[in-house]
């Protein structure tokens, strides 16, 4: 794991908890058309379909929203890591070329 970047651990988290969340709203949503049929008037039958429909898509919004927040913080994370390799690159060459001049002076 540790030879794993970073970004790619985020996205998969980002996934299995967009798993697991849509897996619990379709338990609840089966749940609430299960009442839905046992109910005794058309008023709460209609109520809790609604209510079961409403709340899928609730709950699909908010997976998606969370899904897309993991993917803009493993590409921030990716993009940071990239500036800095290069931030870092950049300095060496500096060091490397201050290293090699008061050398040629001397001579």
């Amino acid at each position: 794991m540790a030879d794993t970047d970073l970004d790619a651990v985020i996205r998969a988290i980002g996934k299995t908890q967009h798993k697991a969340l849509m897996a619990e709203a379709k338990k609840r949503q089966a749940r609430l058309i299960g009442l839905a049929a046992k109910a005794k008037t058309k008023e709460g039958k209609a109520r809790l379909k609604q209510t079961a429909k409403d709340m899928l898509l609730l709950a699909g919004a908010a997976a998606r929203r969370l899904q897309i927040t993991a993917e803009n913080a493993a590409d921030s994370y990716a993009r940071a890591m990239r500036n800095a390799l290069e931030e870092l690159k950049a300095a060496e060459a500096k060091a490397a070329t201050v290293k090699k001049k008061p050398a040629e002076k001397k001579t």
